[in-house]
């Protein structure tokens, strides 16, 4: 089952900029420390320098930037920052499915499904990226069902750098197939009513989640720190 999600074609210059700094900075790429300028981005992605100042604004939003007197410098993560993502991120699901499985009907849970067969069809042609937009979308859902709206802006708004984090995890799955049948189980709980159960699926699979992240980056730290 092939799913469809927005292109980068339909992405705002800024959007498509932050998108690939963010990939650089989560992957590290982009060292902490490391001082962004503005022109020299400005000509390697060439654009204007607002659609550069578009994307500086979004990631200093997300922590992955900050503004000093002498410019604009890379954060980055460390494990404490990806313990607080996590941490944020559990909170906020676990009240958005809670949510959506106390309002939603049926056949609401539609989309999800497409998202989990998704999943399982990716698994199986070891499709690491495929997989990462169903299982992101899959989340997504639970909020979009939840009917909070604040609680879903707050998601819109690090869903990307969790869309990076998701990348890079699964890049670190040979099989993927356990984290697909993980999400078939949490919709077979929520669709059910068993709200307890759906809660431990999903807090158990988040926190998997955020140790193989911690994991990817003490490889990528220390491999750094070798050259």
């Amino acid at each position: 089952m092939v799913l469809s999600f927005p292109s980068l074609v339909q992405q705002s210059l800024g959007d498509r900029v932050a998108q690939e700094l963010r990939v650089r900075i989560i992957g590290g790429e982009l060292a902490r420390g490391t001082r962004l300028v503005e022109d020299v981005l400005a000509e390697q992605f060439d654009v204007s320098r607002g659609p550069i100042r578009d994307a500086f604004r979004q990631l200093e939003a997300e922590g992955l930037l900050e503004s000093r007197r002498r410019g604009v410098f890379v954060i980055g993560l460390t494990e404490d920052d990806v313990d607080e993502l996590y941490t944020l991120r559990g909170s906020l699901e676990t009240l958005a499915l809670s949510l959506a499985m106390r309002r939603a009907a049926p056949e609401d849970w539609a989309r999800a499904e497409e998202c989990s067969r998704a999943m399982e069809s990716a698994a199986q042609r070891r499709d690491a990226s495929a997989f990462a937009r169903a299982d992101l979308e899959f989340h997504a859902q639970l909020y979009q069902l939840s009917g909070h709206r604040r609680l879903l802006a707050v998601w819109e708004q690090y869903r990307p750098t969790f869309g990076v984090m998701l990348d890079v995890t699964n890049a670190q799955d040979i099989d993927l197939h356990p984290a697909a049948e993980a999400h078939a189980e949490l919709l077979r709980l929520a669709r059910t009513g068993d709200e307890e159960g759906a809660v431990t699926n999903l807090r158990g699979h988040l926190l998997g989640a955020q140790n193989r992240l911690r994991s990817a980056l003490r490889a990528t730290q220390s491999s750094a720190a070798e050259d």
